[in-house]
C-alpha cells in the first residue's frame, strides 16, 4: 500500500503547498498530487494554481515521491499539450510522474464555459482520454484513470490501467479491483475536526483500502501526514503479496 496527499493549491501563494510536498516527504508518505482546476467546484472567486508548474517546482525541492495531477482534465488544453506538459514534468522528475487523467463532468462544465473553453460532448471527451492514456502508456508513464461513469471505467480496464475512485466504500474498491488496479482518494473528516480524529481516520481507512484491494490511497490536504505513513506500512506488513511477485506502480516493491 502507498499514499499520496493532495497539496493544497486553492492559495493565492506557494509556501504553503511546497512546504506541505517538503513534509510529506520528510513523513515517508509516497506522493503529491495537485487537483487540476480553475478553481475550487462551486467557488469562482477563490484562486487555483495550475497543476503542472506548481509540480515542477515540487520535483525541483523532492528526491523521492511520485508526483501527478488528480486528476489532469482532457479538454482544458488541447492533447499534444497535456501530453508535452507531462513530458515537461518528466524531465524534471524522472522515473517519478504519474499520469492521472480524467474527462470532467457537469460539476467543472461551469470552469470551462467562464474561460470560453469548450466543454466538449462526453464521447468526445471520452475519445481524448483514450488516446492520452494510450499515450502516456507508450512514454513509459503509470496511469490512473479517474472514475465515474462506466463507459470511462471502461477505457481504463480495456488499457489495463488503474482506476482512481474518489470517496468509494471499501465495497465499491473491492469490486473495481475484481477488474483492474484501483486507486483511493477521499478525506479525513471536515476542516476543523481535531487532529486526534483525523489521525483514527486515516488509521481506519488505509487498511480498509489496502484489505479491500486499492494499491494507493490518496487524502486532501489537510492530513496528518506522520500518521498516513505509519498507517501504510502498518498495512502493507499486514496485506499478503500479490500472486507472482507483480510489481507495478502501487504496489510495494
Amino acid at each position: 500500500m502507498r499514499t499520496g496527499v493532495v497539496l493544497p493549491t486553492f492559495r493565492h501563494t506557494v509556501e504553503e503547498t511546497l512546504a506541505v510536498a517538503r513534509r510529506a516527504e520528510e513523513a515517508g508518505v509516497d506522493g503529491v498530487f495537485c487537483y487540476d482546476h480553475l478553481w475550487p467546484l462551486g467557488q469562482p472567486e477563490r484562486p487555483a494554481m495550475a497543476p503542472f508548474p506548481l509540480l515542477g517546482a515540487v520535483a525541483a525541492i523532492t528526491e523521492r515521491v511520485w508526483l501527478g495531477p488528480l486528476v489532469a482534465r482532457v479538454g482544458l488544453v488541447p492533447d499534444q499539450v497535456l501530453l508535452a506538459e507531462f513530458d515537461a514534468l518528466g524531465l524534471l522528475a524522472p522515473d517519478r510522474v504519474i499520469g492521472a487523467l480524467g474527462t470532467g463532468d457537469r460539476l467543472s462544465a461551469p470552469e470551462n464555459e467562464a474561460f470560453g473553453v469548450p466543454f466538449a460532448p462526453a464521447a468526445e471527451r471520452r475519445d481524448a482520454l483514450a488516446h492520452c492514456v494510450r499515450s502516456l502508456r507508450e512514454r513509459g508513464i503509470p496511469v490512473w484513470v479517474g472514475g465515474g461513469a462506466r463507459r470511462t471505467v471502461a477505457i481504463a480496464e480495456a488499457e489495463g490501467v488503474a482506476v482512481n475512485l474518489w470517496g468509494a466504500t471499501p465495497e465499491a474498491v473491492a469490486l473495481q479491483a475484481e477488474h483492474s488496479e484501483v486507486t483511493w482518494g477521499g478525506t479525513t473528516p471536515e476542516p476543523g475536526t481535531d487532529e486526534v480524529a483525523a489521525e483514527a481516520s486515516v488509521e481506519a481507512l488505509v487498511p480498509e483500502m489496502a484489505e479491500a484491494g486499492a494499491t494507493w490511497a490518496v487524502f486532501g490536504w489537510p492530513v496528518p501526514l506522520e500518521a498516513l505513513a505509519v498507517a501504510a506500512r502498518a498495512a502493507t506488513r499486514r496485506r499478503r503479496p500479490p500472486a507472482g511477485g507483480a510489481d507495478r506502480v502501487g504496489r510495494t516493491r
